[in-house]
């Protein structure tokens, strides 16, 4: 799957690196949520049969409507949404929309959920995002301690895959997790990659140089 981030200028469970993609993006570009939406719909039209998934903060959703923005999702054929600032306590509106489009309301689920791990989960459609750490995402070299004793609570609580991410970013972290889990979410590692690449990546001369610097990144990753 591609998850598609929406830059966003108070990103609240994101690390300096997606922090600063978020600033290029609005700062240059004034890069919108309807925009990236249309994103997903070109790479469609160019051969592209990967599911789609939006990340986004409440804030763009609320500002656009959501009577613009789930019909919207429908058309450019975005199979889910994630929006890590709306607690379970206040998206009955989202969830009724969500539903009516057949888009996944897809939870985000932290170690420090504890009793409501049963709650958020039973309410989760698609797959189950397990948060790695504590704080933000961005690359880490440790994990919450507990956090396989975390998975397997969230396992025994659904018939839904689970995934994990927040600061997965080597070969043998992705390779540790793919032992737990049915997925695994690279965000910012990505991100940064495509930070150390931007120079090539701006220029037709060598942007397939740079692209390809980031697709021997994910294929190390593929490779554990």
């Amino acid at each position: 799957m591609i998850e598609l981030g929406v830059p966003y200028s108070d990103p609240l469970a994101d690390g300096p690196v997606i922090q600063r993609s978020s600033e290029r993006a609005l700062k240059s570009h004034r890069v919108s949520i309807m925009d990236v939406m249309h994103t997903a719909r070109k790479a469609r039209s160019e051969g592209s049969e990967l599911p789609f998934i939006l990340f986004t903060y409440y804030n763009p959703v609320l500002q656009t409507g959501l009577e613009r923005i789930f019909p919207s999702l429908q058309e450019n054929e975005i199979s889910g949404l994630i929006i890590p600032d709306l607690p379970m306590e206040e998206d009955a509106e989202v969830r009724d929309m969500a539903e009516k489009h057949g888009i996944h309301l897809i939870p985000l689920v932290a170690p420090t959920s504890n009793e409501r791990i049963q709650r958020i989960v039973s309410r989760a459609s698609g797959f189950v995002y397990c948060v790695s750490s504590l704080g933000v995402t961005g690359t880490r070299t440790d994990f919450y301690s507990g956090v396989d004793d975390f998975l397997d609570t969230v396992k025994r609580s659904t018939d839904l895959p689970i995934a994990i991410g927040f600061g997965i970013s080597t070969p043998e972290q992705f390779a540790r997790f793919a032992e737990k889990c049915d997925g695994i979410v690279v965000g910012g590692a990505l991100v940064r990659q495509i930070e150390e690449n931007l120079p090539q990546l701006a220029s037709e001369q060598s942007k397939s140089q740079g692209l390809e610097q980031i697709h021997r990144f994910v294929r190390q990753l593929i490779g554990a």
